[in-house]
């Protein structure tokens, strides 16, 4: 995660302005500055140009680089893990017969793994006990499943029904080839999203902007077909 300026960048004959849109795999040549390093020279290894020419998927790219960016606490340090995942999820994107919705669930569960958050989906994290194929509960604070008897009663804890549940330990253990190929049902998906999105704005202590987007588009999709 690096901090650049990218002079003149805006002016029409600029050489560098084409390979500095979003979304685009670049090899750059950089200057040390006084505060922030320039940007000399760009060249373009990757052009997601797809994503950028279709709104849905301009949003589910965004939502990913949002959210890598949220995670990503220190700049200039490398982290090869995450670099590779957003750019395997924005190639998986940028196929056509992609579930989105897939691709999105893979690069959630895999980014908290990498960054220290993974979820306990196979344990109870109040009892240690094996959790049973039956509706659980879910805890924002304890990180993960809680049987039953664990959170009967418990406040701030989320309903998890089994398919869900089922959904999430798929995902988790699967490799990404495999994890990104299948269709997530619409109404699952909803719930998946929905315990997804408060576990993630749980741990960073803010909501992220694009999700919002993303479901006024999927709002202004629906209504479209009705007219």
């Amino acid at each position: 995660k690096l901090r650049l300026v990218a002079k003149g960048v805006r002016r029409l004959r600029s050489r560098k302005a084409g390979h500095l849109e979003p979304f685009t795999r670049v090899a750059l040549l950089i200057a040390r500055g006084r505060e922030l390093d320039i940007i000399t020279q760009a060249e373009t290894i990757e052009d997601f140009l797809v994503l950028r020419n279709d709104l849905d998927q301009l949003g589910y790219a965004f939502y990913l680089v949002e959210l890598l960016d949220r995670f990503t606490f220190e700049e200039g340090e490398e982290n090869r893990a995450q670099y590779r995942l957003l750019l395997d999820s924005l190639e998986r994107l940028a196929v056509k017969e992609a579930d989105p919705a897939a691709v999105i669930l893979y690069f959630e569960l895999r980014l908290l793994d990498i960054v220290g958050y993974r979820p306990e989906l196979f344990q109870c994290v109040g009892c240690g006990a094996e959790i049973r194929p039956e509706n659980q509960f879910f805890g924002f604070l304890q990180g993960g499943v809680l049987c039953p008897k664990c959170g009967r009663g418990k406040d701030q804890l989320r309903s998890i029904s089994l398919p869900v549940l089922k959904i999430l330990r798929y995902f988790q253990r699967s490799h990404f080839k495999t994890a990104s190929s299948p269709h997530v049902p619409g109404q699952l998906f909803v719930e998946v999203d929905q315990l997804m999105e408060g576990y993630i704005n749980y741990l960073l202590e803010r909501q992220l902007n694009v999700p919002a987007f993303l479901r006024r588009l999927r709002h202004l999709g629906d209504w479209l077909e009705v007219i």
